[in-house]
């Protein structure tokens, strides 16, 4: 039986900030140590390469998924467990969620964006039941997470869907949520109140 596995969503750049690869890597280890699997983009730069490699080092079975047309610019990471190399971004991304038990975003930029709002959209329309997770580290989401409060406040995100984004700043406690969500899938009356 293959492991509980998470999909990280993280930049290919490292950021600004150390604090940023220390949280991708903490979050890596932290998959190992547990015993848990890693599903990522497949590359090697940025914090992608980060989180793997430490997930590598704690004994993490890692999967990288990596479209042919970004092998070469995102350097796809050639020591993981699994390399997928596939043709297209939407090919990429369905194998990530449907290799993952939960998904969770790390800093990174608009293709970490616009990964974390599709698997959060999908279970907002009950496409699937698995927790969507954000590690704000060292405040970096915190002007997005104001925004997603204003958007609920003028009506738009219903707060039922705004609770599906679990968000802490401690990989730990966040990976805690995350596999304590994962245990019990919506229920027809959760998606009423979304």
């Amino acid at each position: 039986m293959a492991p509980w596995t998470l999909c990280v969503y993280c930049g290919s750049r490292p950021g600004t900030s150390p604090a940023y690869e220390a949280a991708a890597a903490h979050t890596g280890r932290l998959l190992g140590e547990r015993g848990l699997g890693l599903v990522y983009g497949g590359g090697r730069a940025g914090l992608m390469g980060t989180v793997a490699d430490a997930a590598l080092s704690a004994g993490a079975y890692t999967v990288g998924v990596i479209p042919d047309s970004l092998m070469s610019r995102e350097l796809g990471h050639k020591g993981l467990h699994e390399l997928h190399v596939v043709q297209t971004m939407h090919q990429r991304k369905q194998q990530m969620a449907e290799r993952a038990d939960a998904f969770v975003a790390l800093p990174g930029g608009i293709g970490t964006f616009e990964e974390l709002f599709e698997v959060w959209s999908w279970r907002q329309l009950g496409y699937h039941d698995k927790p969507v997770g954000l590690l704000n580290v060292d405040g970096y989401y915190d002007s997005l997470l104001s925004f997603l409060d204003q958007s609920t406040t003028e009506g738009f995100v219903p707060p039922a869907q705004r609770e599906l984004l679990l968000v802490d700043d401690q990989a730990d406690r966040l990976l805690d949520r995350l596999q304590g969500a994962s245990a019990r899938a919506l229920r027809p009356e959760d998606y009423q109140k979304i």
